[in-house]
Formats: structure tokens, sequence, C-alpha cells
């Protein structure tokens, strides 16, 4: 039956809707144009409405300690988990005092979105081994700037209504507000889970007990002394270890814990070297991230398909093979990746994760044909991964290895 399929069995956990609206209902949604607000209670129901307005599925409101993930940060760089990622060990404890990136801050408003596009076939996908597997998030538009401008929107909005609150309630029109989408060293998961928008799972990220784990996070900081949600999101993995144990690479030593030198998505996209040839063969056809842990989750059947024409599939990577993508040049490569985030990774990025991908595909004329047009690639990394695939075709009968082991579990 195939490794994959004993794994998810008939496939991975699928969301069971989907058509949701774009903007979540409400009794209260219908703000009179000239009403006065005249609390900071008030002010915060209607920041929830307002973001929903704007197309996020949930808001939440928390306070900004975050004394108890700033230990577990520091124990966690202290490993080296985070490889060549430097600039998480970067900015002091200004990543965990958010008052010390930006002065004043007394509250962070968090928001999700949902990302997932419907009728994608990942799990299809990923077992036919000559398409390539891009992660989920990366399908369609760079999500960046499309939240960032949303979430400036609403902060705009909170400033403009809150400079009518009643003296007695806010002494000063002075308000320090910012926006953020991975734009600085924000905790965005443990802040998300403060304000009641999930728990953090085994696999480090959010979870949600109505929406799984497929969307993104984003921030308003903000000096407003605004009341603080109650998170009823309590956690609720129980014993279930699906995701530790469905990762090709064992980047996880530990519940709640990864080793990202292990992870497939920072071996494909924060990584600019050479991918350990140990990690090559479990890659598979993932050429940009990977999604098995959140794919595997049992709570990822209630997450919402989304409904941002943004995020749907473009030039159908959702279902492209390998050989197609590696033909692209450069001039195509950034025209093809324009306002995607598969363009961080660059070109070269690109065919070092595809030569991957393509070392693991069948052996055919097609694929072997591909290799070898970019044996002489100007890029000694590009070489280097195209001459071990043809390597792996030597043996056309090769069984490749779907899962690796880490050793002694990874003391860091």
């Amino acid at each position: 039956m195939g490794f994959l399929h004993e794994l998810y069995g008939n496939g991975a956990v699928q969301p069971t809707n989907k058509t949701r609206q774009h903007m979540p209902k409400s009794e209260h949604t219908q703000q009179r144009p000239h009403e006065t607000i005249q609390t900071l209670d008030e002010l915060a129901r209607l920041i929830k409405i307002w973001g929903q307005e704007m197309g996020f599925q949930q808001v939440g409101i928390t306070d900004t300690d975050l004394s108890s993930e700033e230990t577990q940060l520091k124990e966690w760089l202290k490993k080296g988990y985070q490889g060549d990622m430097n600039w998480l060990a970067e900015h002091g404890n200004k990543r965990s005092r958010p008052n010390e990136l930006l002065p004043d801050t007394q509250r962070v408003i968090s928001v999700r979105l949902d990302y997932l596009p419907a009728d994608t076939d990942q799990i299809k996908i990923l077992k036919s081994s000559e398409h390539a597997f891009v992660s989920r998030y990366a399908l369609g538009r760079d999500y960046h700037k499309l939240m960032r401008k949303r979430l400036s929107q609403l902060a705009q909005r909170i400033e403009t209504a809150a400079k009518k609150l009643p003296e007695e309630i806010l002494s000063t029109s002075n308000i320090t507000q910012r926006a953020f989408v991975d734009s600085a060293p924000v905790m965005e998961r443990p802040l998300a889970a403060k304000a009641g928008l999930g728990w953090v799972g085994k696999h480090t990220l959010l979870l949600n007990s109505e929406a799984g784990s497929w969307f993104f996070l984003g921030e308003i900081y903000t000096s407003l002394p605004l009341p603080i949600d109650k998170n009823d999101q309590e956690n609720q993995c129980g014993d279930c270890q699906a995701c530790l144990k469905v990762c090709p690479t064992d980047a996880f030593p530990r519940p709640y814990e990864l080793d990202a030198r292990r992870c497939i998505s920072y071996l494909t996209i924060e990584n600019k070297g050479v991918i350990p040839v140990e990690f090559r063969e479990a890659m598979g056809n993932r050429v940009f991230g990977c999604d098995d842990c959140q794919a595997i989750c049992p709570w990822n059947k209630f997450a919402q398909f989304s409904q941002e024409d943004d995020f749907q599939p473009r030039h159908s990577l959702d279902r492209v093979k390998l050989v197609e993508l590696f033909k692209w040049n450069e001039a195509q490569f950034l025209k093809n990746t324009e306002g995607s985030a598969i363009r961080r990774i660059g070109h070269e990025g690109w065919l070092r994760n595809l030569a991957v991908g393509l070392g693991n595909a069948p052996t055919t004329n097609a694929t072997i044909s591909a290799l070898e047009d970019k044996l002489n690639h100007p890029s000694a990394l590009v070489q280097e991964h195209v001459q071990w695939a043809l390597k792996q075709h030597e043996n056309p009968n090769r069984r490749r290895k779907r899962k690796i082991k880490a050793p002694t579990h990874h003391s860091g």
C-alpha cells in the first residue's frame, strides 16, 4: 500500500466545510455612522467586528507578558535548533518583550486568516513522485502585503475611534500602534494563544478547535489599555503524536520542540547552502516547504477553505510536474513567482530543491534529460545537486528512504 498510505489511510485529514462566507455575519455589525464609543470594552468589541469585516476569521486581545516563553526561546537557541536563522537570536529581548520593540505597548491585537485553497489534492500530489509538492501557503500570492494592508487599515480605524473616547476613559490622544506580519521580532504564536486564537500544538504550530492550523497570523501592537480576552482554547493534543511520527526527517526532538536544522521547510527555504545528503531522499518531491505535520493532524478536519482569491494556486503549482518547473530559466522564474513567497529562495535555490525532487522521481528519459541539461549550470550549488540526482538514477530499481531517524535524538 505504500508508506504514505499507511500513515494517512485513504488520505490526510481534510476540512469538512468547503464553503465559508468571507465575512462572518453579526447582529452588531451595523454601527451607526456617528455613534460615539464610550468605553474601552465597547471599542474592543468593535475591533473584533471590524476585523471580521476585513476578512479575518478571528481577532483576540492580550497583554504583553511573555516571560515564560522568553525562557523557552533562550533554551531553544542555546541548543542551536535555529540553524542558520541567526536573526532569531538578534534584537536582544525585543522578541519576547513587546514594549521594548514598540515603546508604550500595553496590548497585542492578534488576528488569524485562513489560507488553505480548496481541492488541491495535496496527498495525491505528495504520493505522485513526478509532481512537485509546494507548501499550501505558497501556492498563491504572498500573504504579507495583503495582511499588512488590512492590519494597518484596522489600526487606523482603531486610532480614529479611540481619540473620540471620553477624557476620563483615555486621558491622552497620543496613541502608539504598529502592525506586524512576520516583519519584525514578534512571538506571534504565543501571543495568539494568549489572545484566545488557539493553543500551540506538539508540532509548534497554533491549533484552533474550530479551524485547525491552516491560517496566517498577524498582530497590532497598541498603547491602548484594552480589555484582555480569556483563552478558552485549552491544549487538546492529548496523547496524539501523529504530527511527530509523520515527520519524514524526524525534526521533533520531543513534543512542542522543533529542530529546524532537520525540518524540510528550513532545508528548502531558509537554508541557502547545500542540502545535507542525509535528508535528500526523505525530502521526496517536497520542493518548497512541507505540510506533513499539518496534513496528518486530526484537528484539521475542522479547517476552513480560504475564500481569498490571492491564496488560490497560480501557474498550476498545486499539480505541476517537477520537470516542467526545472525548465524555468531565471527570467521565467522571476515572472512566475512575482508576488509569491517562492521568489525569496531565488532561482538557484529553486533549481537546487527541484534537482533533489528529480533525484527522487521515477527514472524516465525526460527526467534524465532535464537533469543533464543543467550539469553545466553556472552555479556550483545547482551542479552538485544535479550530480547527486543523476547518481540516484544509475539504479532505477532503488528504494528511496522515505523516513529517517535522528541520531540519539539530537542533543543540539
